[in-house]
């Protein structure tokens, strides 16, 4: 037989399409040709494939050999397709008495026939398992694999591969790698701040974005890092969409991270390819590597701008597109925003315990930062003030972060029963729906829009937050405690345009305004 077909998968942004590759040996002068637009690490698998065969003890054919791969408008990159390529030409030339049908093969060869890992193994195995199809990827891929493929199998070796499929010793099925159970420090550990915790609370029952301000040593990383573990347990798709990102990224994924929400805090020097994901071939950035978990921004001005506006898109679509020469790759990327940022560059703008020496001008270009766009976007702004030594120590202990994750997982759970989705992606057809005022209640909101300047998009917010801090407290109607509430996450001066040429007036004086109903 001078013509073999065998199965394979390359993986593509979080897919994984099939691969047929095509072996056919020919006479004439001994020679190794792939088509099908492979790029240079599949160019030279013939040196690998050439290497691994004649090492297992097996005759490298002296033919003309012809490798296609298909579909050939197709681009392949990546080492995976070398296990495939190698038991074509063995059973072109007769070599392996086999037939590979309902088989996918993934993996690359070192020079000795070994199977070494390969990238993307998890969307791999998603995509084969939901085309019924077999699975044999290297021993070092075979516990993810096996975590959502009913049927993988993991082989050490090139001549394992070709026992199992000549009947001579069969590959054991592949066991799920053991996960960890999750652990998260506890928000009881944080005392006092007791307003930043139940805005911490309320992003996390609804999904919505905070910023956290406030000088340094205030609890705000502290706060943020508490956050995945009072959030609800991940879904099984959840699960299966954050590690299928994290498989193909260049950190690979952990099987035993799997079901634990991601928590990725990139350092404020990281570039805007770095936060959305970019490369010749795209891959994920830190914005996807956080989805369906918490994307944290410390010192948030510190960011270069280019930085924090790429994040405005992916805020309101949940996914981003890359656009490159080669390829258009979206991923998905619907992360739970958590910021935090200093008053001033110094830090100390209205702290009681020390001086700021920055100039107007100085706070104002810091603030300045931040567009109004990239500000409108994020649904709560909470003032994390500094606490004196002595109220620390009296502070009582809050609630445990067991506690407070069953709060939020009723009120996650409430918002899944009426609409489907958390309260942050509410369209406004559904804000319309779901969100009703009662008259008297409508006409507040009216006039707190008009005194604080709101946008569409801010007076939407307002009425989201304000339908999540209904579910926690178990209402099932708006009442106006929840509606003033909302607005007082939206009335810091940070997001006030008026109040931006008075940049020198400390933060605290939100809790001086004039109350809405006056």
């Amino acid at each position: 037989m001078s013509l073999a077909v065998v199965s394979s998968r390359v993986a593509l942004g979080i897919e994984a399409p099939r691969i047929t590759v095509e072996v056919h040996l020919a006479n004439g002068l001994p020679a190794l040709t792939i088509v099908g637009l492979p790029e240079a690490a599949v160019r030279e698998s013939k040196e690998r494939v050439r290497s691994a065969i004649q090492t297992s003890g097996f005759e490298f054919p002296q033919r003309r050999i012809t490798v296609n791969l298909a579909p050939a408008d197709l681009p392949k990159e990546g080492s995976g397709l070398d296990l495939a390529i190698a038991l074509g030409i063995l059973i072109a030339s007769g070599q392996l008495k086999a037939r590979p049908d309902g088989y996918d093969f993934v993996g690359e060869l070192a020079l000795s026939g070994a199977l070494r890992p390969i990238k993307g193994g998890l969307a791999i195995a998603v995509r084969s398992q939901a085309d019924g199809r077999a699975l044999i990827v290297p021993q070092a891929n075979a516990g993810e694999a096996a975590l959502v493929h009913r049927d993988a199998y993991g082989a050490e070796h090139l001549l394992a591969v070709c026992a199992h499929l000549a009947g001579q010793q069969a590959l054991a099925a592949a066991a799920p790698a053991t996960v960890e159970a999750a652990s998260h420090p506890d928000l009881a550990e944080v005392r006092g701040q007791a307003t930043a915790k139940r805005a911490l609370t309320l992003a996390a029952a609804g999904a919505h974005s905070l910023l956290m301000v406030g000088p340094p040593g205030t609890g705000k990383s502290m706060l943020a890092a508490r956050l995945p573990g009072i959030l609800p347990s991940m879904t099984e798709a959840e699960a299966l969409e954050s590690a299928a990102l994290a498989s193909v990224s260049d950190q690979g994924f952990d099987p035993a991270r799997w079901g634990i929400r991601p928590f990725r805090s990139p350092h404020h020097n990281a570039s805007d390819a770095a936060l959305i994901g970019g490369g010749p071939r795209p891959k994920p950035g830190e914005i996807s590597l956080a989805h369906n978990g918490v994307l944290f921004l410390d010192e948030l001005p510190e960011f270069s701008r280019r930085a924090l506006e790429a994040l405005r898109e992916p805020l309101e679509r949940g996914a981003v597109a890359l656009a490159r020469a080669q390829a258009r790759i979206e991923y998905p990327a619907r992360f739970q925003l958590i910021a935090a940022m200093n008053p001033c560059p110094c830090g100390y703008l209205g702290a009681p315990h020390a001086e700021c020496h920055c100039t107007p001008a100085q706070i104002e270009r810091y603030q300045g930062r931040l567009s109004g766009p990239l500000l409108d976007r994020i649904d709560l702004v909470q003032e994390v003030p500094a606490m004196p030594p002595e109220s620390l120590r009296r502070a009582a202990r809050g609630d445990s972060s067991a506690e407070v994750q069953q709060r939020v997982t009723a009120a996650r759970e409430r918002q899944l029963e009426r609409q489907g989705k958390p309260n942050s992606l509410l369209s406004a057809d559904e804000i319309e729906a779901f969100c009703k005022l009662a008259p008297d209640d409508q006409a507040l909101l009216d006039q707190a829009c008009r005194r604080l300047g709101l946008s569409a998009r801010g007076y939407h917010r307002v009425l989201r937050v304000a339908r999540t801090v209904a579910d926690l407290d178990g209402h099932k109607q708006i009442p106006r405690a929840a509606v003033l509430e909302a607005v007082g996450y939206r009335r810091h001066p940070l997001l006030d345009a008026r109040n931006r040429a008075a940049a020198n007036a400390p933060f605290a004086t939100v809790a001086t305004a004039k109350p809405l109903e006056e």
